[in-house]
């Protein structure tokens, strides 16, 4: 007796053979009746007039003591030496409950009369440009979960970042380059990786896309050996008929939808990548403005003029790191120590700030300098500072964000945020509201229910008016 061939049948094919089609009209019902999340990165409207169309992050990883560079403490310095009255929340060990007060000055600067640390001298220049928040706080004190909750509103990993969000909700002004764009520091990676810029269960379209600070802008971009004229378009061009004629195919395979839109993206990159990251078309005056004749801030200006260019090519979300692992992590030796980091980035940061309002870009343009916690008044290993989830400083600049305004306040010691206290979903529902987007209007669903950027119905989020013009 012959075998009969075995029959390699999909689901969706079984659905059609079986009950004269009857299955295929009730899958086809329930495929339109779910939700279909955006596979393209075309600009999308907004839910209320936009104050900006771009953000820049960033990511000062390690945890920056706000009490030694925005949130200046006379209490505590006064009481240098002695116990906290009511002890610490203590992280790591050779920690001891003995205040320890700033060794850095604390000057008023511009009109506004912000505070600022003489750790931060050109920050103090642009003072009145700043919207400095000094009551913001965080649910853990390790730096993983630290920077989980700056970027997703929560501890845990997994669900996707803030550049993800808005990159899904707006799509990109320019569909030659990614909505969003990473610039770490060419020497590593920060903690936590590329899950700091991971589109969690979005599409992978809408995750963030390393560019580089040095040599080819995009990894992987060009082919090894050069092709002869016109041979790699042609290749392309076959390539994107042969991926739709299968997407054809497998109709309502998001997965699928979202590789082929990448490569397409991928193929557009090849030309519009290095010539928006061409630095060389800088005049000398922008290239000393961001630092890049000091090779002490060179490497962070790089990223920084990167950043600037890339806005101004209609790239939504930029995410800065100012270096590998956590270099604002001070455990000992903060006198010496915290100003070298700070003379990596100050002027860097600075420059960009004032580029931005020199081409008419920083209206437009939400400018976010933040760690991921901030540190204990207490000493460690007698000279440094340890991890502190309650209370730590950040300040916004541009994109209708009020300028040379402080918000909120700490504790006599910069221990604990007291008034007008405000956590990363209150943050990220702000930044989103500049943007034109209600936090609790953009949806995914996923894990059974619609999901929003703060996880509002869980975390409480809320927008907060008094930080915007």
């Amino acid at each position: 007796m012959t075998s009969m061939p075995a029959l390699q049948v999909s689901r969706r094919k079984l659905l059609e053979l079986s009950g004269l089609g009857m299955g295929s009209v009730a899958l086809q019902a329930l495929l339109q009746a779910e939700p279909r999340a955006p596979m393209d990165l075309k600009p999308r409207p907004t839910h209320h007039t936009p104050r900006a169309r771009a953000v820049i992050q960033f990511v000062m990883n390690g945890g920056p003591s706000q009490m030694d560079l925005f949130d200046p403490k006379p209490e505590l310095t006064k009481r240098s030496g002695q116990a906290h009255p009511d002890g610490v929340e203590i992280h790591q060990p050779n920690n001891a409950n003995v205040l320890m007060g700033s060794p850095f000055q604390f000057h008023k600067a511009g009109q506004s009369g912000i505070e600022i640390s003489e750790a931060l001298p050109q920050l103090a220049t642009v003072a009145d440009d700043l919207c400095m928040i000094r009551s913001m706080y965080s649910e853990h004190n390790n730096h993983p979960e630290g920077l989980n909750q700056l970027q997703t509103c929560h501890i845990f990993p997994g669900r996707p970042v803030l550049g993800s969000w808005i990159s899904y909700a707006l799509g990109s002004v320019n569909q030659n380059l990614p909505a969003f764009i990473v610039l770490r520091d060419p020497e590593g990676y920060p903690v936590s990786g590329k899950q700091l810029w991971s589109s969690g269960w979005l599409p992978a379209l809408f995750q963030g896309v390393e560019f580089n600070a040095a040599g080819t802008p995009v990894r992987n971009l060009n082919p090894l050996k050069p092709l002869p004229p016109g041979v790699q378009r042609e290749d392309l061009n076959f390539l994107a008929q042969l991926n739709r004629r299968h997407l054809r195919n497998h109709a309502g395979d998001t997965e699928l939808e979202a590789r082929i839109e990448n490569y397409e993206l991928a193929a557009r990159m090849q030309l519009a990548a290095a010539d928006v990251l061409d630095l060389t078309r800088e005049t000398d005056a922008t290239r000393k403005l961001y630092g890049l004749d000091n090779a002490v801030t060179s490497p962070f200006g790089t990223r920084c003029l990167m950043a600037r260019r890339l806005v101004e090519s209609g790239v939504r979300f930029v995410q800065i790191f100012s270096g590998p692992g956590q270099p604002w992590d001070h455990h000992s030796k903060i006198k010496t120590d915290l100003p070298k980091i700070c003379a990596k980035t100050d002027q860097p940061v600075v420059g960009l700030i004032k580029d931005l309002q020199s081409r008419g870009l920083f209206d437009s343009t939400i400018v976010l300098w933040s760690g991921e916690f901030g540190r204990l008044p207490t000493t460690q290993n007698s000279d440094g500072r340890d991890h502190n989830r309650n209370a730590f400083s950040l300040f916004l600049a541009g994109g209708g964000f009020k300028r040379g305004f402080s918000y909120g306040e700490t504790d006599d010691f910069g221990y604990k945020a007291t008034v007008n206290r405000m956590g990363t979903p209150d943050l990220q529902a702000t930044i989103l509201h500049a943007l034109g987007l209600d936090h609790m209007k953009i949806t995914f669903h996923e894990g059974g229910r619609d999901q929003n950027p703060t996880d509002a119905a869980v975390t409480g989020a809320k927008m907060v008016r008094a930080l915007l013009t």
